[in-house]
């Protein structure tokens, strides 16, 4: 099982829609993908129509009273399940701490899913904590929305500098860019001068368009309500095939 976190210190960047896309699209190719919300703000549980609610929450999740198995709700979609975000994962870096090896928890968890699916998605929330430290040991590659600004690059390398600091060296780091207006002169000047800079950069391009934050109307991925062609839908595959010759 290859384990993604779809992950970005800050929020607001296309974390969801990645996660949410990527995870549909490794289904419809007929890879068994389960997509684990662990946000709490519950957007990716949103759009799949899931009651976001885990009963016992992420106390009982984390101290092995619950099985992951039990609580994974299937979506409208063949090959894909989702095990839904819970309010009480506000909670989990508190939680996490009061574990022994806090860091290994989640990784810990996960090695019971590891022969039900080929791919495992983790929507991550925004945040530098002890929950994310978690999804860097956990996972087999980082995939990091950038919106194409001075800001977002700060960020990414802030992110670098808690990886190495803390000797994640594991994970695979898979910056992209996201929400691209090609129209923005900052967007232009950073698109051609990141690459350079980090070489790990994914070649794809996600771009900002209306029928991505559409998601939230139609509750589904994006492939049930645009027309395959649409520059949108076309992004995302590109980007899909990329992480999969990375990984």
């Amino acid at each position: 099982m290859k384990i993604i976190g779809v992950y970005n210190i800050k929020g607001g960047v296309g974390k969801t829609a990645a996660a949410v896309n990527l995870a549909h699209l490794a289904a419809r190719a007929g890879r068994r993908t389960l997509i684990w919300d662990l946000d709490p703000q519950a957007a990716a549980t949103f759009y799949f129509r899931v009651k976001p609610r885990i009963k016992g929450g992420s106390r009982k999740l984390l101290r092995g009273q619950r099985d992951l198995d039990r609580l994974i709700k299937g979506t409208d979609y063949a090959n894909l399940d989702l095990l839904p975000a819970d309010f009480s994962y506000r909670n989990m870096d508190l939680q996490l701490s009061a574990a022994k090896r806090p860091g290994l928890q989640l990784q810990r968890l996960l090695r019971q899913l590891s022969a039900e699916f080929d791919y495992l998605f983790l929507d991550c929330p925004p945040s530098i904590s002890l929950l994310s430290e978690n999804v860097f040991r956990a996972a087999d590659a980082l995939l990091i929305p950038t919106i194409p600004t001075t800001l977002s690059v700060r960020t990414y390398e802030q992110l670098q500098r808690f990886i190495q600091d803390n000797g994640i060296d594991g994970v695979k780091r898979l910056p992209f860019f996201s929400m691209v207006d090609r129209r923005k002169r900052m967007h232009l000047d950073i698109l051609e001068t990141m690459p350079k800079k980090f070489p790990e950069l994914l070649a794809t391009e996600i771009p900002y368009a209306a029928e991505i934050e559409q998601m939230g109307i139609y509750r589904q991925p994006l492939f049930g309500y645009v027309a395959s062609g649409s520059g949108a839908a076309s992004a995302y595959r590109a980007l899909w095939q990329e992480v999969r010759r990375v990984i």
